[in-house]
């Protein structure tokens, strides 16, 4: 899980003790990620899902996090896994470098537009053309406690759907069609969408989109 640049130090902190919860669906990763994959966990946190991919048999993965204190805790969690403290763009990785790329519960912690877009567009340039994207991240929520929080919030944030937590967490869930446009941006085009329940780390339930996009050919023309 990343920030941008205005909420980081929430993560280097308080953020940075946080157990993560946003789960993989390996059924749907395997389908379209083979095990020899180049694959990036970008947002990886304290390689929580990084060094589940190790596990399931991918055999050349590499974590990435805007925090240097998750990147730290990772490391100490899962000695062995690659996971690298990147605090800005462009990462340090040659373009097309990998297969494919996760982005898990890392735009919900990113609230500005033009940082969501940097991120996508950076991980546009990083997957070959023909790789994936797996993008899976919180749309916006119909229940009475989030609609109160989204219209709390929205003043302060100029989006609605950014709320903050008592903690000092600053989030933000999108219209999946925001994420759709993302994503499209960027040069990927979607090819299967998901939709499941999963849990948050306050402990409560949200629904979630999970999106499978491929990044067209002629982006690497």
């Amino acid at each position: 899980m990343t920030s941008s640049r205005d909420a980081g130090g929430f993560w280097e902190t308080t953020g940075a003790a946080k157990t993560f919860t946003h789960p993989l669906d390996p059924e749907l990763l395997e389908e379209f990620v083979p095990l020899g994959a180049r694959v990036l966990d970008y947002g990886c946190g304290y390689g929580r899902l990084t060094a589940e991919l190790v596990g399931l048999g991918y055999r050349s993965v590499c974590g990435v996090d805007f925090s240097a204190a998750l990147v730290e805790r990772g490391r100490r969690a899962h000695p062995g896994v690659e996971l690298l403290h990147c605090p800005g763009f462009p990462l340090p990785f040659e373009d097309a470098a990998f297969d494919a790329a996760l982005l898990f519960a890392v735009l919900t912690c990113v609230t500005g537009d033009a940082d969501q877009e940097r991120i996508v567009g950076e991980l546009g340039r990083l997957v070959r053309p023909g790789g994936v994207l797996y993008l899976s991240d919180v749309p916006l929520q119909s229940d009475p406690l989030n609609r109160e929080r989204y219209e709390r919030f929205a003043g302060r944030h100029g989006t609605y759907g950014v709320f903050e937590t008592p903690d000092g967490g600053v989030f933000r869930h999108h219209p999946p069609q925001r994420l759709r446009e993302l994503v499209g941006a960027a040069g990927f085009v979607v090819v299967q969408e998901r939709q499941d329940i999963v849990g948050t780390l306050d402990g409560r339930t949200v629904g979630r989109l999970q999106l499978i996009a491929r990044r067209e050919p002629s982006a690497g023309a």
